[in-house]
């Protein structure tokens, strides 16, 4: 290879000095995406990316396609006799949203027929209690700036919307499906410049009444960056209201009782305020509070206690916290002799569902699963059954949905994808090493038979207690299929091993993160699995931090990385996009200390001169408005101004998509470019056949 002529990138003598400490940003003008410089300098980057030596991309194009053709179906959302899911065949590009009742099913809502287009995307949908209304939320080109509607399901008229500024809202009904509670942000012209995506509110809306007419009920003087959850129980008497700092493991709550006052004015009685622990609440047909928390239980428990006595000196444990597992979610079925609770829990990011007696919490069984894979959220009838239904998926099955039967203990597959595939034989195992301080770690690999060194890609995220668990990924089968190996680290900052892991790895500790990686990388090598001129690493978004501070510390360690819509810009990250109510995951510039934690592994200002880097494919998109492209445009200018050896570093910038939801066709041409980069400097030879 030789050494790419990369499109020029000014270099300004920008520096700041943070707590005494200059610091360098030379490319702070990329920030700016409408300026002309940068536009011109993106469509160089686009031309150069077009025109890289990506000789496998049509295969993987072919094969991720096939493997896509499964198709898709969601779990049901019961209301009375009617169900509410999702399902998309292989010809479509969204799954379209179903309704299905005595007279067979039907299609309430389908995205592509709303916009051919193909850029809207249902981000969301809440049925009323009784089931003949119908929430719904939309966005375009990938903004995730969702738009609120209500239809009526009988006729499939819109009845209602479209309410703007309902990011991310929960949608909480009233009986009647009259009103419901909702979350809507401040409009732009009531907040300060550059806090348009904060201050939220939680409001009582009346369908058929003017947005602007809904009635504030909580939120005002609060944390800007609060995030806030909303729910009423299925006989509609208790509302219950959660509040957290951006993206913090903890929430306040309250409860209030509507049958002693208007929904206009709930009387909220706190449950926690100021307590270092995630809380949920659920109430029962027996009456009884249900408390799902981590307080003084890193790996969850759930508690009982009376709704008129809601704070944690009531609570009494149901199920308690396992030593093991980390538990998920559970879910009460009580239309039998001796009701019962399901427990579903996850051992090493492996899940179980186990059964207690309801009153007692005492274990009597588990529910039988397809494998050793994953299970979706459980789902009952509100209204109370025998019958619980859950999605499964692990490594080289799709996503189906099956149901389990607690009169016979049986359970069964209820819906399959509906598309016929062929699956590469492919085998996985779980792999236990250790990181730099000795912790144990736990990783998955994907492969098929063969030995000696091979093309790996290992891939991670490690950040706000989400858990690497396994399931169907048409991009990792194509590669296995080639003949590669596909592993998938369970990081700490994750939730494999519950809250404490998560902590291992967030704010002071992030450090933790990238080392158990890098400890990943060094026994795929030591036993045998790749070498270092075989490995590549990939991760998106706070994954696209995991993997751009893992090439700038040891770029000596990996042949390859792909990055996608990565935080990189660790000093400033919070000035763009939701990175506002990320701080308290990473800490904050503002904060002399925290400060120190962000300098001491920001990719951006880890770019050094002179060093041979690895070949690095930075994938982001124009419509992201959760983390700004900008952190890789930047770090794209730095790396190829820095570059010491002849491995290219590319950009592929996108339109029309964001962060989140997309079209399958677009799904499928991202995979294909990313595999076929991978391939192309890891050695994998890719002939177009199977």
């Amino acid at each position: 290879m030789t050494r790419l002529p990369y499109p020029p990138a000014r270099r300004d003598e920008i520096v700041d000095v943070l707590h005494g400490t200059p610091v360098p940003d030379p490319y702070r003008w990329l920030e700016d995406p409408d300026a002309p410089e940068t536009k011109e300098w993106l469509d160089a980057q686009d031309a150069l990316f077009r025109g890289a030596e990506l000789d496998g991309r049509e295969h993987f194009r072919a094969r991720v396609a096939e493997l896509l053709r499964s198709g898709s179906v969601g779990t049901p959302v019961w209301r009375g006799e009617r169900r509410f899911f999702t399902r998309r065949t292989p010809d479509q590009e969204h799954p379209v949203l179903y309704v299905a009742d005595e007279d067979g099913e039907r299609v309430l809502l389908d995205p592509t027929a709303l916009d051919p287009s193909g850029v809207t995307t249902l981000d969301s949908y809440q049925p009323s209690k009784e089931g003949d209304r119908l929430a719904y939320q939309i966005s375009v080109g990938g903004d995730e700036e969702s738009k609120l509607y209500v239809i009526d399901v009988e006729s499939g008229e819109v009845v209602e919307g479209p309410i703007d500024r309902c990011r991310y809202s929960p949608v909480a009904w009233l009986p009647g499906g009259e009103a419901f509670y909702y979350v809507r942000r401040l409009a732009p012209a009531l907040v300060p410049d550059g806090e348009e995506q904060f201050h939220r509110r939680v409001y009582l809306h009346r369908v058929g009444s003017p947005a602007d007419d809904d009635v504030l009920i909580f939120g005002e003087g609060l944390e800007k960056t609060n995030y806030y959850g909303v729910a009423v129980s299925r006989d509609g008497r208790w509302v219950w209201i959660s509040a957290a700092r951006g993206t913090a493991p903890r929430n306040d709550l309250w409860l209030g009782d509507l049958s002693a006052s208007a929904p206009e004015a709930p009387a909220l009685v706190t449950v926690q305020e100021g307590v270092d622990a995630q809380t949920a609440l659920h109430v029962g047909r027996d009456g009884r509070l249900y408390v799902f928390t981590d307080l003084d239980a890193p790996r969850g428990r759930v508690c009982v206690t009376s709704p008129s006595e809601p704070g944690a000196d009531s609570w009494r444990d149901l199920i308690p916290e396992d030593h093991e597992a980390v538990l998920s979610d559970f879910a009460i079925l009580d239309d039998l002799p001796e009701p019962i609770i399901l427990a579903g829990w996850t051992r090493h990011a492996i899940s179980e569902i186990t059964v207690h007696a309801l009153e007692t919490g005492e274990r009597t069984g588990e529910v039988p699963l397809p494998g050793l894979g994953s299970v979706g959220g459980i789902v009952e009838r509100p209204e109370g059954g025998h019958e619980a239904w859950f999605s499964y998926t692990d490594t080289i099955t799709p996503t189906a949905v099956y149901r389990y039967d607690a009169l016979t203990g049986e359970t069964t597959l209820w819906e399959a994808p509906p598309g016929a595939i062929e699956v590469p034989e492919a085998r996985t195992e779980q792999i236990v090493y250790r990181s730099k301080d000795g912790t144990e770690v736990h990783m998955l690999a994907i492969s098929r038979d063969g030995s000696g060194p091979r093309p790996t890609i290992l891939y991670g995220y490690g950040g706000f207690g989400i858990s690497m668990t396994p399931g169907f990924s048409a991009t990792a089968l194509a590669w296995v299929e080639a003949g590669g190996v596909y592993a998938v680290a369970q990081l700490r900052g994750g939730g494999e091993q519950g809250e404490q892991w998560h902590r291992a790895g967030m704010l002071g500790h992030k450090q933790n993160v990238f080392d158990d990686l890098h400890a990943a990388a060094e026994h795929l090598i030591a036993t045998g699995v790749t070498s270092p001129d075989r490995l590549a690493i990939s991760g998106g978004s706070n994954g696209g931090l995991l993997v751009g501070s893992a090439l700038t510390q040891r770029p000596d360690l990996y042949a390859a990385v792909v990055c996608t819509a990565p935080l990189l810009d660790m000093i400033r990250y919070e000035k763009f996009g939701l990175g506002a109510t990320w701080n308290v995951e990473y800490g904050s510039a503002d904060v002399p200390e925290e400060f120190g934690w962000l300098w001491g592994y920001s990719p951006y200002h880890r770019v050094r001169e002179g060093v041979s880097y690895p070949a690095t494919l930075f994938a982001v998109f124009a419509s992201d408005t959760r983390v700004h492209p900008l952190h890789a445009w930047k770090m794209a200018a730095a790396l190829q101004h820095a570059q010491a050896g002849d491995r290219p570093i590319l950009l592929r910038n996108e339109t029309e998509v964001g962060h989140g939801a997309r079209a399958v066709s677009k799904s499928i041409e991202l995979a294909a470019d990313q595999l076929a980069f991978l391939a192309r400097h890891t050695g994998l030879g890719v002939t177009g056949g199977r």
